[in-house]
Formats: C-alpha cells, structure tokens, sequence
C-alpha cells in the first residue's frame, strides 16, 4: 500500500467521523448549555475544516513541476499541515479557553446533563474508530518500529496531524465527560468551566508540538532514516560504484531527491561512465518509487 492511500484513507476516516460527531454536540450543546460541549463542538468543526485543508495539500503535491518549481510542489502539503497545526488548532484552543473563562464569571448551569453525557460518551466511540483507523494505516507504515519513534521519525506530515487531531479529540472528550460528570454530582457548574479551559490546554499544546514537528519539514529535511540507509545501500552494492563520497537526501512531500558524489569504479570510455551512472540512477528510482530526482556527481577521493 501506498504512503499516499495511507494518508487519505486516515484522513477520509477522520472527516466522516468529525462531521457527525460536531452536528450531534452542536444540537447537544444548544439543549443542555454546556461549555465544555460548546468547545467541543468547535473542535470537531475545526477537525473537518482540517482533513479539508489536509485533502488540499495533498491534491498541490500532484502538480507537475513547472519553471518556477522545477523540483515539483510536493511540499505544498507542509504548509498546509503548518496551517492546521498553527492556526486551526490554536483558535479551536484558544476558542474553549475564552469559553471556560466565561463560565467561569457566568456560573450557568447545565441543563439536560444526561443528553451531554450520552452525546460525549456516543462520540468517544465514533472518535476511537477514527483513530483506529488512522493507527491501523499508520501500522501498515512504521513495520516493526514504535509508534512513537515512528511520529520522531515520519516526513508525512498530515498523517502526523490526522493522528495528534485523534488523540487531542479522544482526550478532549475525556476531559468534557469528566467536567459535566463533576458538575451534575457536586452541581457547581464551575468544573464544566474547567473541563472547556483543559480543552484549550490540550488543543495548544498539540498545537505547538504538531507546529514544531512540520516546521522541520518545512524548513527541509533529508528522507527518514530508514529510506536513507536503503538508498546508501543500494548504492553502495552496485558494480558501477567503486566508492561513495558523499550522499544527500530531501524529503519533498511525498517524493525525494538525491544527490550523490561517488567514485566509479574504472571504464574505458566517458560514454560508458555516463552509462553507469545513468544506470546507477534507474535502479534507485525503481527500487524506491518515491524518488523522483537523482543529481550524480562523478569524483575521485584525494
């Protein structure tokens, strides 16, 4: 399976659940006066407008390479993922924050409690489906590695978004189920107050760490570790190649560029180098698809 299939199923997974879950909080939200499920219903607004977002990026990085981006527009997908990260997430935090805040000053009440906590507990389900799904496509990627050096170590950054909107809403939820819980038990309808700020919290911080992870990429990274070390072994094993000098990679959205400077091994004629080479360059892209530009340096060591 594709990196790519990967990416749009788990994206595809997360807009249809979001979607149904922010229609039912908004209706629960309306009845039951609600913070924490105000703020939640935001959030799953701000979740569909991101897979929206995601879906763009992904279609930009099909554009073909023209004069002013003659290495493609492949990481035209970080920048979308930035923007979901940076923006999307920090309003939707920023949003519940304000929202605690002014219930905390309002000290409304809830009403119809039990309707908020069938709504949030029916949408941790649809919720831990979704990420479900997105951690079943993610698997099908990271082979036997860690889930957590796998996110260190990914250049696909809106499955990295897809999976921190997951784990913030699931969490979320948690938090709003516990506040309206809190509220109707002691009925101070300051913990609701408090379980909409936690919310804020939650979607800032993943907030920054998403930012921070995609701000790499954005800047430009080299393929992960894994395609790194295939790449220099593949290259290393060819006959044509006596010695590698020096080898550099580039992580451009869904493709990758190389740079080799190597020594070849001797042949009697500079059309039968560029053969070689020529060669060399075939067989790294038919290995790895995912490289869609080879730059080879012919040199000799000092």
């Amino acid at each position: 399976m594709s990196h790519e299939n990967a990416s749009v199923k788990s994206i595809l997974f997360a807009l249809l659940a979001n979607f149904g879950i922010a229609i039912t909080k908004t209706v629960a939200a309306v009845i039951t006066g609600s913070g924490s499920m105000l703020a939640e219903s935001i959030h799953s607004y701000a979740d569909c407008a991101n897979q929206g977002l995601l879906f763009l990026g992904l279609r930009a990085t099909k554009k073909k390479p023209d004069h002013e981006h003659p290495l493609g527009y492949g990481k035209e997908i970080y920048f979308w993922s930035f923007i979901v990260a940076l923006i999307l997430f920090s309003m939707g935090g920023l949003f519940s924050v304000y929202e605690g805040v002014h219930k905390l000053n309002s000290h409304e009440g809830l009403k119809n409690p039990t309707v908020a906590i069938v709504v949030l507990a029916v949408s941790m389900v649809f919720e831990a489906a979704s990420l479900y799904g997105c951690l079943t496509q993610i698997k099908k990627l990271r082979h036997n590695t860690s889930l957590l050096k796998w996110v260190r170590n990914s250049r696909q950054s809106e499955l990295i978004v897809v999976l921190g909107e997951d784990y913030a809403a699931l969490i979320g939820l948690t938090f709003a189920l516990i506040a309206v819980i809190l509220s109707i038990v002691t009925g101070n309808p300051v913990f609701d107050a408090i379980g909409s700020i936690s919310i804020g919290v939650l979607l800032i911080v993943i907030s920054f760490f998403l930012a921070t992870k995609v701000k790499g990429l954005l800047i430009g990274q080299s393929a992960d570790d894994e395609t790194s070390e295939e790449i220099k072994t593949l290259l290393e094993s060819r006959q044509e190649i006596d010695h590698i000098l020096n080898l550099i990679t580039l992580q451009l959205g869904p493709h990758i560029m190389v740079a080799v400077k190597a020594k070849m091994a001797k042949v009697d004629s500079t059309d039968q180098l560029i053969k070689n080479i020529n060669i060399c360059e075939s067989e790294l892209k038919k290995k790895i698809p995912s490289i869609r530009w080879v730059f080879f340096e012919p040199d000799i060591i000092l």
